[in-house]
């Protein structure tokens, strides 16, 4: 067909006296039947394309309707149907035809770029839909091809423009190294630094990390070239520079996800004042508490064969060995913990007691709750030391808190 026309328009007679009405006429033509061929392959082949693929692959078809991929390849047809037509049109104007052909040439590859970087972003979602960019830095590899690709259309428009071959611009590189590299310092740094962090599995869309160096708190949304895009809790955003996740250390929440389990390690600060032995009273008293009942019993038992070996005045309460409040209640909270059905029972659980300061006495919970989602864990923890606080009257014991202004005022009175 292009053949067919070149030779219609190569047996066009002139018209009038004047070349340039001539060339006018033709500039008219060639811009009509370009604009005829654009009608015809947009009304009849794309949207025969788009029905196809809407029958056979929507969601590709969705993805190249958002990015303007179909439009911007429709595009190229009318520039190529220009570009060769330009030279018969202006024949009577050599340098406009060859100036004009130059700028043709430039336009279609600056659109069959824009046309590739809209491929590109269609590959990148349907890679996001399918969970590719879990393992892969997608996205990286998808900005360093975009990159490369328009390194070459510069080159090649360039060469267009000043009538010289791409391989002149590129012997001279070799000279501009130490300025490239330092003007791509941050785009080679971040991909070197993509790659490693795919490698090493370090880092993927999806994980919450923590960076305080950079404020950074969150989950991380997207993994890219030269940086890491992170919503913090407080739905800030926080760009983090690729490269700084290899050179600078940061806490990675993936693995408490995975194994279904998120730490819980707080203390109960007691008064020291409100520890004792136990006396019969309050040992009657405990007894009654069905999950301690079994091991108050043994307890007794050991202790009254231990203290019958011993040729002592028991009468003393620093003779031999008896049960206290701070004990037994330590004893309440294991059993305790172990049968609670929020907490883990495949992971660490420990209930121990830490040195006294001038805050009383600590009593620190080591566990693992078994729902690692944010709100439930908050949840779960209030509860525990929610009935922690509630049960320790039972043990006689009191929980430490520093004087307030109403105690002061109590005194006073």
């Amino acid at each position: 067909m292009t053949d067919y026309i070149n030779q219609l328009l190569a047996q066009y007679q002139p018209m009038t006296q004047y070349p340039w009405l001539d060339s006018l006429v033709l500039v008219a033509v060639m811009l009509t039947i370009s604009l005829i061929i654009d009608k015809i392959n947009r009304r009849i082949l794309l949207n025969l394309l788009q029905r196809v693929l809407g029958k056979t692959a929507p969601n590709t078809l969705k993805s190249l309707v958002n990015h303007h991929a179909l439009d911007k390849i429709a595009a190229v047809v009318p520039l190529l149907i220009i570009s060769m037509l330009v030279p018969i049109a202006l024949a009577n104007y050599p340098a406009i035809a060859e100036f004009a052909y130059t700028l043709c040439t430039i336009a279609i590859l600056i659109k069959l770029a824009s046309f590739v970087f809209a491929l590109l972003d269609v590959l990148l979602d349907l890679g996001r839909q399918r969970g590719i960019n879990k393992n892969l830095p997608i996205k990286s590899i998808n900005q360093l091809v975009k990159l490369f690709i328009f390194l070459i259309v510069a080159v090649l428009s360039i060469s267009a423009l000043l009538g010289k071959s791409p391989i002149y611009f590129l012997s001279g590189l070799g000279a501009m190294t130490a300025v490239i590299l330092l003007i791509f310092k941050d785009t080679i740094l971040g991909f070197v630094a993509g790659v490693q962090l795919a490698a090493n599995n370090m880092v993927t869309r999806g994980d919450w990390i923590e960076m305080p160096k950079y404020g950074a708190d969150g989950e991380v949304l997207e993994v890219a070239l030269t940086t890491v895009q992170v919503q913090n809790w407080d739905k800030t955003i926080t760009m983090i520079p690729a490269y700084a996740l290899i050179s600078d250390s940061f806490k990675n929440w993936r693995g408490m996800e995975q194994a279904g389990g998120r730490r819980i390690k707080r203390s109960v600060r007691l008064d020291v004042s409100s520890i004792r032995f136990l006396d019969q009273p309050l040992l009657d008293h405990l007894c009654k508490i069905d999950s301690i009942n079994e091991y108050l019993q043994t307890k007794q038992k050991e202790l009254t064969h231990n203290n019958q070996s011993l040729d002592s005045d028991l009468n003393i309460t620093a003779n031999g060995r008896k049960l206290t409040n701070v004990g037994t209640f330590r004893a309440y909270l294991e059993f305790y913990l172990k049968n609670h059905p929020n907490v883990h029972q495949d992971m660490t659980l420990i209930v121990r007691q830490l040195p006294a300061d001038e805050h009383g006495l600590p009593i620190e919970l080591y566990l693992f709750c078994n729902d690692t989602r944010w709100a439930n864990y908050e949840a779960i923890q209030a509860d525990i030391f929610d009935h922690i606080y509630a049960v320790l009257p039972e043990f006689q014991l009191r929980p430490f808190q520093s004087p307030t202004g109403s105690d002061f005022n109590k005194l006073n009175q």
